[in-house]
């Protein structure tokens, strides 16, 4: 089976463009949308795929497998579905969730600044 390459980059396009505006707000609604048009994606409705194949009438000049995109598929859902857990139950990985006083290495002399700005709090 091919695949149109300008389809393809078009939804990973508008993907990126609506995750980035997830990290931009402070919303759950917007990752619970995005999630929801993965996985529609994983089961062949791809609402990405949708428009484009709406507005963009001409035929591919070139084609590529589709066999590797759609074995990739279910990782955005999957992905995105970690995440919104992550988000609800406020849960963040190790090495985000670490303190400055945990990633300094033992025995150091802590910065002229964040020791006066310790003595502050």
């Amino acid at each position: 089976m091919q695949a149109d390459p300008r389809a393809l980059r078009s939804a990973a396009t508008a993907t990126a463009a609506v995750l980035a505006l997830v990290l931009v707000t402070d919303g759950v609604r917007l990752p619970v949308a995005q999630a929801a048009v993965l996985a529609l994606g994983v089961v062949g409705a791809s609402p990405y795929g949708m428009v484009f194949k709406g507005i963009v009438k001409s035929p591919p000049r070139e084609s590529e497998d589709a066999r590797p995109p759609r074995f990739a598929q279910p990782a955005g859902p999957a992905s995105a579905l970690a995440a919104l857990v992550g988000h609800a139950t406020q849960i963040a990985p190790p090495a985000l969730g670490a303190t400055a006083a945990a990633c300094s290495p033992p025995f150091s002399t802590p910065h002229p600044a964040s020791a006066s700005a310790a003595r502050r709090i």
